[in-house]
């Protein structure tokens, strides 16, 4: 059994490297993302990680097993995705200011024919972002390709005061959540 990242994202490899899982394949799905109007935060990320690990399972061996995520952050109950331009992160942002919004992942795993897709929820609490660190940061790029425009691990560690959940979730794959799942298909990260 081969274990893939059905993701691009080096914060996920990094994520899954510091679970003690350090041999597995990266294969990104490059399809699009459509978010289906209806579906609760939940049922949104986990259909959009299943549509990933499906396409992925086409690039793969039957017996390998398959670990595929989609986050998004969700504002008043309206997703957040990555911003289009430097003029729409700047706009998340300020929407983000001094205010609480939640970040769902979903997460599914693959193998032969059985699959499993869990959400996870955290919520984040940011501070009061002046204009000016608004720009500086969206200056830096690192927005760019953030569901939400920011990164909690990075240049916007400072800007959330308070978080109730599980904190990886936030960069992309809730930890805790994944050791649980994986244990099911029998695997056991080492740390």
């Amino acid at each position: 059994m081969k274990i893939v990242l059905a993701s691009a994202s080096p914060r996920r490899s990094q994520l899954l490297k510091m679970m003690g899982i350090e041999d597995f394949t990266v294969i990104a799905d490059t399809s699009d993302e459509h978010l289906t109007p209806g579906l609760s935060p939940e049922q949104q990320v986990c259909k959009l990680s299943v549509q990933k690990a499906q396409n992925v399972s086409l690039l793969c061996n039957q017996n390998d097993l398959l670990i595929a995520a989609d986050t998004l952050v969700y504002l008043d109950g309206r997703p957040l995705g990555k911003p289009t331009s430097q003029s729409d992160a700047r706009d998340m942002l300020r929407r983000l200011s001094g205010r609480a919004h939640s970040v769902y992942t979903g997460v599914t795993l693959l193998k032969n024919d059985k699959h499993s897709s869990h959400a996870e929820k955290t919520d984040v609490f940011f501070r009061e972002l002046s204009e000016n660190e608004i720009l500086r940061y969206v200056n830096t790029g690192e927005p760019m390709d953030k569901a939400g425009a920011y990164a909690i691990q990075e240049g916007a560690a400072s800007f959330a005061r308070r978080i109730e959940g599980d904190f990886f979730n936030i960069m992309g794959l809730p930890l805790c959540r994944l050791s649980i799942m994986l244990k099911d298909f029998g695997v056991e990260p080492a740390a």
